[in-house]
């Protein structure tokens, strides 16, 4: 990789990451809200930087053309060391990717992957009383966390409220409204679904928001109580903006 292509590459990567963090909200398909001012400010270094290596390579191509125009003609140094490997021209696919095509957005095909949701539902040791609201706007978390650690079971009975995308069953139809979260990145993602019952499912990745009550399966406020809903409404909604939180429902059902 000759040394203009090197200056075209830094050029690129800044401008890439400029547009998915400063100009778009590409960047939150990869990595959560908090990371985006680091983004930005590494775009802008890398567009600066490669923007002074050519403007340092043009002046020095000036001076050498007026200088020193047969030291390299006779002194038999016109050798390139500065090239890079082959493969390096590699980098240019991710660099070009971000402004072009940039990669989609987690959805149903990871979390239809996802193992243990044990270490995004975490052990609670007392719940506060629900409010009256019906239906009650719950998010995923929450809502598992309730059916399997409550022993109070105050979710029974109540109509709740949850939004999510759908991700298909494995085995036996139905399908999941999921959630996926992000610690940092992409990278560290984590899943939490629940199951839902008494309609049909819309295609995978498709926002709803689903209103319904708990389904009685196992013992509810314990492990074996099923994290599921017998749906009663489900709306079609527009993915948010921020897309991995586990968020409260923010449109009215």
């Amino acid at each position: 990789m000759k040394r203009p292509a090197q200056v075209l590459l830094l050029v690129l990567s800044g401008l890439g990451l400029l547009h998915a963090s400063l100009f778009s909200d590409l960047c939150l398909r990869y990595v959560k809200e908090g990371v985006r001012p680091l983004l930005i400010a590494s775009g802008a270094l890398l567009l600066v930087l490669g923007l002074a290596a050519a403007a340092f390579d043009g002046g020095r191509a000036d001076g050498h053309e007026h200088g020193h125009g047969h030291e390299h003609e006779y002194g038999g140094h016109g050798h390139d060391h500065s090239a890079a490997p082959r493969i390096a021209w590699l980098l240019f696919l991710p660099a070009l990717s971000l402004l072009f095509f940039a990669p989609p957005a987690l959805g149903a095909y990871t979390a239809s992957r996802a193992g243990d949701q044990s270490a995004v539902v975490k052990e609670q040791k007392r719940f506060d009383p629900l409010p009256a609201t019906s239906p009650l706007p719950m998010t995923l978390t929450d809502f598992t966390a309730r059916v399997r650690q409550d022993r109070e079971r105050a979710i029974k009975g109540r109509d709740i409220r949850m939004t999510g995308f759908v991700t298909p069953g494995k085995r036996g139809g139905g399908w999941y409204l999921t959630r996926i979260i992000f610690t940092c990145c992409a990278a560290d993602s984590q899943s939490v679904k629940v199951r839902m019952y008494g309609t049909a499912a819309l295609p995978a990745n498709t926002w709803v928001s689903v209103t319904g009550t708990w389904h009685p399966r196992g013992a509810l406020g314990t492990r074996s109580a099923e994290a599921a809903l017998d749906v009663r409404r489900t709306t079609r909604i527009s993915p948010p903006v921020n897309a991995y939180t586990d968020d409260l429902p923010l449109t009215p059902s």
